[in-house]
């Protein structure tokens, strides 16, 4: 079950609210110390819900995220548990000025790591074992087949919350809780599937003191109209179109043309499930931090790694970048720290040459940035050309995720510079893009640039303030809803891309 489907919208979200809202008001009516305040009936609503939404990709994989999310808390607990006993050995430093105080290494690091590690490890059997098959045929002349392991949905952003879950414990930045606290954290069906992913340490406080208003609920109910006109008239226009393009036969205008409309789609299929599952979320009174932040008006790929998918940043700088040492231990370091932040990243979104080349050339780039960011001659560089220089590099590199096969790259660029040519060319760019497709792509575009500047926020902060401006809004808004449920009605084409990560 996905958000943009009949199903989810007429049958699973109505029920799944109103069934939300009598619990609550069952709860708010009962006594502090009732049964119904000791049962937590709307958390319970919540979970059952969840995992009927998760339940229906695929049967068998309630019974692996129900097995898993035991084993989480179970590990949770020990490490919790050594935590509590406040046992550590003494390390002595020494530097040139002499001895430092002794370092503490308490004990349970010993179950934290190894709960860390057993999670990784069932990562890397359901995604990246045949990969590796693959890397060690190839190096050894082995033969070994490949394993047929199909990958439970959501299994990266399951295990990284699983992971914030036992390090934010491991930390003492916040408590396990009850089996009920851990099931609903890593289930919560807005972000199971596809995030935002969202750290323990924020999400625990929020389970037991949210609380639901108009003004939250109206506010989610409009984030999540915009995620749907995003993602069913934008994204899946954009993607509807691509897939009717091939690598053969096609001129260079096409071939560019689809640079574009990747960047577009990308960009719209995943911060429109971003803002259904914020809005969602807001909905149960759970605020989830944004996760796009309009990248695509960075002027380097340093400021546009701030601004896309800002909670996977976040959780590589808690629990990656932060560990190996961050910025602390000179300029050297890190810029180390942030390679290795990066290529870890590539490699989190999937099992492929493509990926990790990504990441590396991402980090690659993030490195230079910081070498030359304070010289001269790049802060003269004017605004406008490191803009349009970070953009270009931001499209050719989503290439490397459009296409696993390096090859398919290399030809679309071929095409692109003029290198690769066609004997005949059957359709040129007048058929793939259609006068409905150019018009969408400029919205597109600026809905993705210019509505990000300072002073549209400031103007729409003013018309919202106001009575008129906000019935305005709001009539605007729910039209742009109804033609985006038409164009999902009507819609063959409705894949989340970020589904397969």
């Amino acid at each position: 079950m996905v958000f943009t489907t009949q199903i989810f919208l007429f049958c699973f979200f109505p029920v799944c609210l109103l069934a939300y809202c009598v619990a609550d008001q069952m709860e708010r009516r009962g006594k502090p110390g009732s049964l119904l305040a000791k049962l937590r009936v709307r958390d319970c609503v919540l979970l059952v819900f969840s995992l009927v939404f998760y339940m229906w990709s695929c049967f068998d994989d309630l019974f692996k995220l129900l097995a898993y999310i035991v084993a989480v808390y179970l590990l949770a607990r020990w490490v919790e548990a050594a935590k509590n006993k406040k046992r550590f050995i003494r390390i002595e430093r020494e530097d040139a000025d002499g001895v430092r105080p002794d370092k503490r290494l308490y004990l349970a690091v010993v179950p934290f790591v190894l709960a860390v590690v057993l999670l990784v490890l069932i990562l890397v059997g359901y995604k990246y074992l045949n990969f590796l098959i693959g890397i060690g045929n190839s190096l050894f002349q082995s033969s070994i087949a490949d394993r047929s392991l199909i990958a439970p949905l959501g299994l990266s952003f399951i295990t990284f919350s699983a992971i914030s879950y036992l390090a934010d414990i491991y930390r003492g930045q916040a408590r396990s809780g009850s089996l009920l606290d851990c099931a609903l954290y890593l289930s919560f069906f807005p972000k199971v599937v596809s995030g935002p992913i969202v750290l323990w340490k924020d999400f625990q406080p929020q389970i037991r003191s949210r609380t639901s208003t108009w003004e939250t609920c109206a506010d989610g109910l409009n984030r999540i109209m915009i995620g749907f006109v995003k993602k069913t008239i934008l994204a899946d226009t954009f993607g509807a179109c691509l897939a009717s393009i091939g690598l053969t036969g096609i001129d260079r205008i096409t071939a560019a043309g689809t640079l574009v409309l990747y960047m577009l789609q990308i960009y719209y299929d995943f911060s429109g499930y971003s803002d259904i599952a914020i809005g969602l979320a807001r909905l149960f009174g759970f605020q989830c931090k944004e996760n796009f932040h309009f990248p695509y008006r960075s002027r380097s790929i340093s400021e546009f790694w701030r601004r896309w998918h800002i909670s996977l940043g976040t959780w590589f700088r808690e629990y990656c970048y932060i560990p190996l040492g961050g910025n602390r231990n000179g300029l050297w370091k890190t810029l180390r720290n942030l390679a290795v932040v990066f290529i870890l990243t590539g490699i989190w979104h999937g099992a492929g040459w493509n990926y990790i080349l990504w990441g590396a050339v991402n980090g690659a780039l993030v490195v230079m940035e910081r070498l030359v960011q304070k010289k001269k001659f790049y802060v003269k560089i004017p605004g406008v050309l490191k803009y349009c220089g970070a953009m270009l590099i931001v499209m050719l590199l989503w290439q490397l995720f459009r296409f696993q096969n390096l090859h398919d790259v290399q030809t679309l660029f071929g095409i692109i510079l003029g290198t690769v040519q066609f004997d005949t060319i059957p359709y040129t760019w007048q058929y793939f893009f259609s006068a409905k497709i150019v018009v969408l792509m400029v919205v597109g575009i600026i809905g993705a640039t210019a509505l990000g500047a300072p002073f549209v926020a400031k103007w729409h902060g003013r018309m919202a303030s106001s009575k008129s401006g906000y019935i305005v809004q709001e009539a605007v808004l729910l039209v742009l809803f109804v033609t985006a449920i038409l164009f999902m009605v009507n819609s063959t084409y409705s894949p989340f891309i970020y589904f397969q990560y």
